[in-house]
């Protein structure tokens, strides 16, 4: 049996906060419940699974959303940012503490995970000589949960190589129970023997999909190293509620500076401006607030612009992921919000459109174009998703499926109503999508599950 799960941001709680650890205590009882139906054959008979596969498909910690890292300024002796030079001894110091922090925060949440992986929560009734579950028996089977680390776009920075990044991922691996080595954490199968083994028996093909978002993936340097996506969450996402305390604090609405740490959770991510005048109307409405808020705005923005990272990605003759973010965020001073809003209103229909799917990138996989694998999973968007692709060439004649893996995950969705009047609709997803071998579920294939509450 094997489950995917992707996006869980879970972080220091120097931004916004992660998604409540009752999530992970219901997906355990998931994990108890279907491990029970997993253990029927097609026959009828019950045989119970000998072990669980849960794979961690990128973005589960979530370094990127910390503000530890804010504690330097360009120019300073030992100025670091998630796209600085790994080899830097600063910049291995500094994972570790935000990793350390993201632990420590969210250890309720990554108790439960270790359990399961210790075979601690999850257990069977043995099977009788008729192939019945035997309830009276006082003997359980204890079930490991094989707990499978992969990276994306938040997490990159635990596929470093070297032992400071050893270090860090031991930390990882032994407080969240996983069978990961401290070798670098995979990227996609290739890197993994056993993943490439595990994905075989269960004819899939997976991987976070960010390398499909050139906002947040450098096809030139390659998944080891930073990009304008970090950059803008970083100096401009993160920084704006600090420098905006920092400014204002005393004179800015109760409440406002908090609403403003909720940034990290807007989706999409370039509709940030959107989130801030809306909060002002939210919490003020007054020009004065505006005014103040807009300062800091434009100084941290024309700041960000002038980062040597950020200028040496701006492409010379190509309209490009830097030229976007100047379209949204170097209005001059005199603009207000609602300048800067129409402009981000008319970048998202221009370069996503309402709904940001992966599913195309799907039929251009090798193992799906060879008939090797039936089932293409993504995660990346947060949009939970299942695609019929086609049907495997005969002999096989198996359906073929895209699925997106979704999020757990709190955040804050841009209403299409009247996107300008800043309406956010709040909620906490849960998604998984879980595959069976052929012996396992009443030959039952997969089975997604997405449920969302607010």
């Amino acid at each position: 049996m094997l489950f995917i799960v992707s996006d869980l941001h879970l972080g220091d709680g120097t931004t916004a906060n992660s998604i409540s650890p009752s999530a992970f205590q219901v997906f355990a009882k998931r994990l108890q419940e279907t491990a029970y139906f997993a253990s029927w054959n097609k026959d009828g008979r019950y045989a119970p699974i000998r072990d669980i596969h849960v794979i961690l498909m990128g973005d589960i910690l979530d370094p990127l959303h910390s503000t530890r890292w804010l504690d330097t300024l360009p120019g300073d002796a030992n100025y670091i940012r998630p796209w600085s030079d790994p080899a830097s001894p600063q910049y291995a110091n500094k994972l570790m503490e935000v990793t350390l922090a993201i632990l420590e925060e969210n250890k309720e949440a990554v108790e439960v995970l270790r359990k399961c992986a210790n075979g601690e929560l999850i257990s069977l009734s043995p099977a009788d000589r008729r192939g019945n579950p035997d309830y009276q028996s006082s003997e359980q089977l204890r079930i490991k949960v094989n707990l499978h680390y992969m990276i994306g776009n938040h997490d990159w920075y635990y596929h470093l190589q070297g032992e400071a990044f050893d270090l860090i991922r031991r930390e990882i691996i032994e407080k969240m129970g996983l069978s990961n080595p401290e070798s670098p954490f995979p990227y996609d199968e290739s890197e993994s023997p056993l993943l490439k083994d595990l994905f075989d028996q269960y004819k899939v093909v997976a991987h976070h999909g960010d390398r499909y978002d050139k906002f947040n993936f450098d096809r030139d340097k390659g998944r080891d190293a930073g990009t304008i996506g970090d950059a803008f969450t970083m100096d401009v996402c993160n920084r704006y509620p600090i420098e905006a305390q920092l400014q204002y604090g005393d004179h800015l609405p109760a409440g406002i500076v908090d609403s403003l740490r909720r940034i990290s959770n807007i989706r999409p991510v370039l509709a940030a401006p959107l989130w801030i005048s809306g909060q002002i109307k939210s919490h003020a409405g007054t020009r004065a607030v505006e005014n103040k808020l807009k300062k800091v705005w434009d100084r941290i923005a024309a700041e960000f612009l002038e980062l040597d990272f950020v200028r040496k990605a701006d492409k010379a003759y190509r309209f490009d992921m830097v030229d976007t973010l100047q379209l949204i965020i170097k209005i001059s001073g005199h603009a207000s919000f609602s300048t800067i809003n129409d402009v981000v209103l008319w970048v998202r229909k221009k370069m996503w459109g309402v709904k940001h799917s992966f599913a195309s990138h799907a039929l251009q996989e090798p193992t799906f174009i060879n008939n090797q694998n039936q089932f293409v999973v993504y995660g990346h968007t947060h949009q939970y998703e299942i695609v019929p692709l086609g049907m495997q060439a005969a002999p096989h004649a198996e359906s073929q499926v895209y699925f997106n893996s979704g999020t757990w995950h709190s955040y804050y969705d841009l209403a299409i109503k009247n996107p300008k009047e800043q309406q956010f609709v709040p909620y906490q997803a849960l998604t998984y999508v879980t595959f069976f071998r052929p012996d396992e579920h009443d030959g039952r294939r997969f089975e997604t599950w997405s449920g969302a509450y607010a």
